[in-house]
């Protein structure tokens, strides 16, 4: 069974900061493609950010040079440093992993974290 534990999240200003965590298996951690994907109000899940192998982000054209994906080894946690918010980040977040690897395509995931709520005031 896959599991991935989101945490992070909650409510910050326009320009603020938050880092979002997803928890899983060191197996799925080491073997999986990672990504994060959102949702906000009214609209269709979208690519925010995914990892490759060799620790390289690739990014959404809307949060490129503001958000940052991370793997931490030791913890088996993926995270997202967000930076410079803005309120049309809010949305709820979620994290991806599938063994077939990472992509920034919705249907490549099979598994999915519980998604974590960003509300962005200005």
């Amino acid at each position: 069974q896959v599991q991935l534990v989101q945490s992070g999240g909650g409510t910050v200003q326009a320009g603020g900061s938050l880092r979002l965590s997803c928890a899983t298996s060191e197996r799925i951690f080491s073997s999986y493609g990672l990504a994060w994907f959102r949702q906000a109000p009214g609209k269709e899940r979208e690519f925010v950010a995914a990892i490759t192998w060799s620790n390289s982000g690739y990014y959404a054209a809307s949060v490129k040079g503001r958000f940052a994906i991370s793997r931490d080894v030791a913890n088996n946690t993926l995270y997202l440093q967000m930076n410079n918010l803005k309120p049309e980040d809010t949305a709820i977040y979620y994290c991806a992993a599938d063994p077939g690897g990472s992509s920034r395509l919705e249907r490549t995931y099979q598994h999915w974290g519980q998604g974590t709520e960003v509300t962005v005031s200005s």
